[in-house]
């Protein structure tokens, strides 16, 4: 059965909102088709198969 909530303060809801931060992707140079293009780290094998190109981003 659902339970409600408990009210936070308001300082304790900024608090934690404040704690997560984006942060952008470390970029890797790589090479296509004679071409240098800079992929996230996680996509370069992705791209190295060919099942992404750089066109698509």
């Amino acid at each position: 059965m659902a339970v409600p909530k408990r009210k936070t303060s308001r300082s304790n809801t900024r608090h934690r909102r404040a704690q997560w931060k984006a942060t952008a992707p470390d970029l890797v140079p790589i090479e296509i088709d004679g071409r240098r293009h800079l992929v996230p780290k996680h996509l370069v094998r992705a791209y190295q198969r060919g099942l992404l190109t750089p066109e698509q981003i």
